[in-house]
C-alpha cells in the first residue's frame, strides 16, 4: 500500500502552480509569503465574527487568510468551505479551497510514511535469526501468539491505526481538492489552467477517467502549452494503465 500512495503523492503535483491563465492559486500565495492579514483583526476576533454573523462572506475570507498565514490548512478549509458556500462563484476562492486540500493531502502523507516507520521499528527482527523451525524453540518462533512482546505489539497496533487512519484522510483530501477544482472548471471553461489542475487533482485522487478528460481539454485550449509535451506523456500513461485493467478485467 505504501508504494502505491508513494506513486500516486509523486505524480500529484507534477504541473501544480504552473500552467496557462490565472487561476487564484497565485493570489493565494501571495496572500501567504506577505504575511497578509497579519497586520489585521486576531484570529479570535474574526472567529468572533464569523459566529457573530455567519453570513458575513468578508469575516470568513479574512479568516481564511489569516488560517492560510499560520499555516493551518485544515482550519483554512473550513473558513474557505463557508465562504464559498456563500459565494460559490468566486474562482480564486475555489483555486484557494483546492489548494488548501493539497497541502491537506500532503500533510496526510507525511503522517503515513511517518506510521509507516513506526510499524516497522515496533516489528521484531529476531525472525531472521532464529532456530530452525523443527525445534521446539524454532516452533515458538513461528507461532504468532508465543514469545510475542506486549510494548511492541501494543506499538504496533497503535502505529497501524495512524497509518490506516492517514491513508483515509489523504484519500479523502485528494477527493475534495479534485471536486474543488471540477467547480473551479466548471466555472471557468476557458480557462487551461483549471483543466490542467483538475486533471492533476484528478489523477492524484486515482480517478482517471476525469483525467484524462481534463488532460484532453487542456491540450485542446493551450495546444502550444510549454506543458503539453507532458501532459500527454501523463495521458499516454493514464491510457495505458486504463487498457490494461480493461484487459485484466475482460480476462478475469
Amino acid at each position: 500500500m505504501f508504494f502505491l500512495l508513494a506513486l500516486v503523492f509523486a505524480l500529484s503535483f507534477v504541473f501544480l502552480g504552473v500552467g496557462s491563465g490565472s487561476n487564484g492559486i497565485s493570489d493565494a500565495l501571495q496572500n501567504f509569503f506577505s504575511g497578509k492579514g497579519s497586520g489585521g483583526p486576531s484570529i479570535s476576533n474574526l472567529q468572533k465574527k464569523t459566529q457573530k454573523n455567519p453570513l458575513d462572506a468578508k469575516a470568513w475570507r479574512d479568516l481564511a487568510t489569516a488560517y492560510e498565514t499560520k499555516q493551518r490548512p485544515q482550519d483554512a478549509v473550513a473558513a474557505l468551505s463557508s465562504y464559498v458556500g456563500l459565494r460559490p462563484k468566486d474562482p480564486g476562492a475555489l483555486a484557494e479551497l483546492a489548494t488548501q486540500y493539497t497541502t491537506l493531502a500532503q500533510q496526510y502523507a507525511t503522517d503515513y510514511q511517518n506510521a509507516q516507520q513506526q510499524v516497522a521499528a515496533a516489528t521484531p527482527v529476531g525472525a531472521a535469526f532464529a532456530p530452525a523451525a523443527t525445534t521446539p524453540l524454532g516452533k515458538a518462533f513461528t507461532d504468532t501468539n508465543a514469545l510475542k512482546d506486549p510494548i511492541s505489539a501494543a506499538v504496533q497496533s497503535v502505529a497501524s491505526t495512524k497509518q490506516s487512519t492517514a491513508y483515509s484522510n489523504y484519500q479523502s483530501a485528494q477527493r475534495s481538492a479534485e471536486q474543488a477544482y471540477q467547480k473551479l472548471a466548471k466555472l471557468t471553461p476557458r480557462d487551461a489552467n483549471a483543466q490542467l489542475q483538475l486533471g492533476q487533482a484528478a489523477q492524484s485522487a486515482q480517478d482517471t477517467p476525469v483525467a484524462i478528460a481534463a488532460y484532453e481539454k487542456f491540450l485542446k485550449l493551450a495546444p502550444h502549452d510549454p506543458l503539453s509535451a507532458q501532459v500527454k506523456q501523463q495521458l499516454k500513461t493514464l491510457r495505458a494503465q486504463t487498457a490494461a485493467v480493461t484487459q485484466s478485467s475482460t480476462s478475469g
